[in-house]
């Protein structure tokens, strides 16, 4: 939950989660829409199919264990080299970091380097404690800005600290700016609004969307209602929303309340709702 995600906005959501979902047996028993409700807000949606995916793994093939071997965690849905790395530090205590920002961070005012092998760095019999704390020193004291270098124990020996200059870590992210007309199918004497999973927005693929396509001039039969900006991930949208009341849609659309869903909606699409409730 916390890959791309604050800890304040995940807090709720994993405590929910775990009450909901208590171990892994129970997971790899729920079904994926179950799943994706309990996740329904936190975007990113992959995460939670993996998530469920890795549980029936875990549980048939492992015995509801953890594997202590990074090839085997690598072959896990939703596993790469970081989590992998994380997972052998802090289950199987093994000389291992996960590097994300915080740690690259760290360790590049530290040495003024970056580091394609920290491990080599440290040596230590806890090295759970050691990869933990390394993601926790770059969030809480070297942060990305106004860093506590005076609180800092490291010092002494940063690089950054001794440095005139004070050279700047640079996380590089490609904005995307995209601009997408939205069409929405209204029925008319009830909150309702068609959509499908049979849509062409890479980024949210398979889930429940009214009808999207690039930016056209071309809008004919389709009531403009207005342009609004949305912003997911490293993706800055730029969207125009059209609607039209009609009792017949296209044979891949159904009907959603636009009050009352039981089934998993994703904040794009409950953002959209928004936009067209005053309508009604």
């Amino acid at each position: 939950m916390l890959q791309q995600t604050q800890v304040k906005t995940v807090i709720p959501y994993f405590k929910n989660f775990v009450h909901k979902v208590p171990n892994l047996k129970a997971l790899s028993k729920s079904n994926e829409k179950k799943i994706l409700k309990l996740w329904e807000g936190l975007g990113y949606y992959s995460r939670a199919k993996n998530l469920h995916k890795t549980s029936k793994i875990l549980v048939k093939k492992y015995d509801s264990q953890i594997p202590d071997s990074f090839e085997k965690l690598k072959e896990l849905p939703g596993i790469g080299d970081y989590t992998a790395n994380i997972l052998l530090a802090l289950i199987f205590n093994h000389p291992r970091i996960g590097v994300d920002g915080n740690v690259k961070r760290v360790l590049f005012r530290l040495f003024n380097l970056e580091v394609k092998n920290p491990e080599n760095l440290f040596k230590t019999k806890r090295n759970g404690d050691l990869a933990e704390a390394l993601m926790e020193f770059g969030a809480v004291i070297c942060k990305p800005k106004d860093p506590l270098c005076h609180k800092c124990k490291l010092k002494k020996n940063c690089f950054f600290y001794k440095s005139e200059s004070k050279i700047k870590f640079n996380k590089k992210i490609k904005i995307q700016a995209k601009s997408y007309d939205i069409f929405c199918y209204l029925k008319k004497n009830k909150k309702q609004i068609a959509l499908t999973k049979n849509n062409n927005l890479g980024f949210l693929k398979k889930f429940n969307l009214p009808k999207i396509k690039v930016t056209s001039k071309k809008n004919k039969n389709w009531r403009f209602l207005c342009n609004y900006k949305n912003s997911i991930s490293n993706k800055k949208l730029d969207l125009n929303l059209y609607y039209k009341f009609s009792s017949k849609i296209p044979s891949k659309y159904n009907w959603y309340s636009l009050n009352k869903n039981k089934e998993f909606i994703p904040s794009f699409t409950k953002k959209i709702f928004k936009q067209i409730t005053h309508l009604y």
